[in-house]
């Protein structure tokens, strides 16, 4: 029951909290966001200077109907805060050995490029492609659409009856090979299973649904660059009477008698709440907010965690036109590069390595005459046994003579403004465990489903959201966390 003329408090003002923000505001809700940095968004945001302008955390958008779906629940039209684009080509990829495919979003000119390169494998897209949307069709409704509370819930769900019709006892790496003949289609199509920081050999087929996605529903841009999104949803909380405030971080979520009952603010004061939303790392939250939160984080950090990244902000004078908006790199032997990352928890001597370059529709993004790199490598989670300073001006410069090798002659004179993150950067700057971009990785049959559930377990008035809880990470899946987070606190105050 909603607790009369209490707020109902946001830790982190990340695209989750504002979607639930959002919708909480247009139920009639007072709500407060204490965000700890300058700017709301989380993860998306920006990295400006020396003329350029990078995005800093997810730079393509799938299933652009769930944001437009949180604009219409707010009675709002996305048109009028937003401009979306798709991207053409949604990538473009680059192998050792000379081979470049553009996976295009007209669908003729893709099956033209696969014919380029594996004639025999048209077909087996097209299987490929009823095979996936099947999976989707059969995860959509009763999980990625719903209030998810973890595994206790599991066992009430379709899916588990239907294990093979998810395709969930195999790996992406398995389910790829019966379709795809091609090594480079076979690259190309495991990939999709970095997209929530996992291994294709090891998590399961489940997530080859994220290639019917892209692929289905397309690639898509924001104009002005992808922070642009957390701005519009920064403006319409705020319309709504959301009361949002940057520069204030929280120190604790104030427990009595196993109800949360509001926050205390590192600068001093406490915010009493009729509910407590954590839209930050559940592990960080229950090891440094919540009180008597050890038990729960000893457990978290247990499982294993997605892997993080090395990130590279490089303005480069000139134009390298084999690079497109999306431009990937991939390394000549796919599982020793996972097992470098996921098992041997090291840098990978070949990395796959991607770029995106906003200034291909957006110029501003760049002085003119001149591109913005936003180079990101995938990295082990950061466990302490690397000294990540020590490593990254060898790593910086072996990733450059790749770049250069694969075909961006000249990078390295070219470069007139430097700088990096490393995962203990993310960690620090994000509050998350490891430096783990995703949370926890879903490399086992069921991990997806067992992320830390959107109502604590023990404390009442205390939800989670954002890409650490259900249904996981990436814009569309944070989105929806809000949504589902929004339907357990109305159901819980009786509302």
């Amino acid at each position: 029951m909603q607790i009369m003329g209490l707020p109902i408090v946001i830790v982190g003002g990340g695209l989750g909290g504002l979607a639930a923000a959002i919708r909480l505001a247009a139920r009639g809700r007072h709500v407060i966001v204490c965000e700890k940095n300058e700017r709301l968004g989380g993860k998306l945001n920006l990295h400006q200077a020396a003329g350029y302008t990078f995005d800093t955390g997810p730079s393509l958008l799938t299933m652009p109907w769930v944001i437009r779906d949180l604009f219409a629940f707010a009675q709002r039209r996305m048109e009028d805060y937003l401009c979306l684009a798709q991207i053409e080509p949604t990538c473009r990829y680059f192998w050792p050995d000379g081979t470049r495919f553009d996976a295009w979003q007209r669908l003729p000119q893709l099956v033209q490029e696969i014919e380029r390169i594996s004639p025999v494998d048209v077909p087996h897209f097209f299987q490929f492609m009823a095979h996936t949307a099947r999976i989707y069709d059969a995860v959509a409704g009763p999980f990625l659409l719903r209030p998810f509370d973890g595994l206790r819930e599991l066992i009430t769900l379709s899916m588990v009856r239907h294990a093979f019709r998810i395709d969930a006892l195999r790996s992406v790496d398995a389910a790829v090979r019966s379709f795809f003949r091609s090594p480079h289609l076979r690259q190309l199509f495991n990939r999709y299973a970095t997209y929530n920081g996992s291994s294709p050999y090891v998590s399961p087929a489940t997530f080859t649904l994220i290639s019917y996605i892209e692929l289905a529903e397309g690639g898509w841009y924001v104009r002005g660059g992808m922070y642009q999104l957390a701005v519009a949803l920064g403006r319409l909380a705020a319309e709504l009477g959301v009361e949002v405030r940057t520069t204030t971080p929280v120190s604790e979520v104030i427990v009595e008698k196993g109800y949360a009952r509001g926050v205390r603010l590192a600068h001093g004061g406490v915010l009493p709440a009729a509910a407590v939303v954590i839209n930050a790392d559940p592990q960080y939250a229950y090891t440094h907010l919540i009180p008597g939160g050890q038990r729960e984080a000893t457990r978290l950090a247990r499982c294993e965690p997605s892997y993080s990244g090395v990130v590279l902000f490089l303005g480069v004078e000139g134009d390298f036109p084999t690079l497109a908006h999306h431009t990937i790199f991939f390394s000549a032997d796919y599982p020793s590069e996972f097992r470098a990352i996921v098992q041997d928890r090291r840098p990978a001597l070949d990395p796959t390595i991607y770029i995106a370059a906003t200034c291909r529709s957006d110029p501003t993004h760049a002085p003119p005459g001149h591109m913005n790199l936003f180079v990101l490598v995938n990295a082990p989670a950061d466990d302490g046994r690397i000294d990540w300073e020590a490593v990254m001006p060898a790593y910086r410069d072996h990733i450059i003579a790749k770049l250069e090798v694969m075909g961006l002659s000249g990078l390295r004179q070219a470069i007139r403004y430097e700088y990096y993150w490393t995962p203990r950067d993310l960690a620090q700057r994000y509050n998350t465990a490891f430096g783990a971009i995703y949370g926890l990785s879903s490399n086992s049959p069921f991990a997806a489903f067992a992320r830390p559930p959107l109502r604590a377990r023990r404390i009442k008035q205390l939800y989670f959201v954002g890409g650490g809880t259900h249904p996981g990470g990436g814009i569309p899946l944070v989105l929806l966390s809000g949504k589902a987070v929004t339907t357990r606190i109305l159901a819980d105050q009786g509302s």
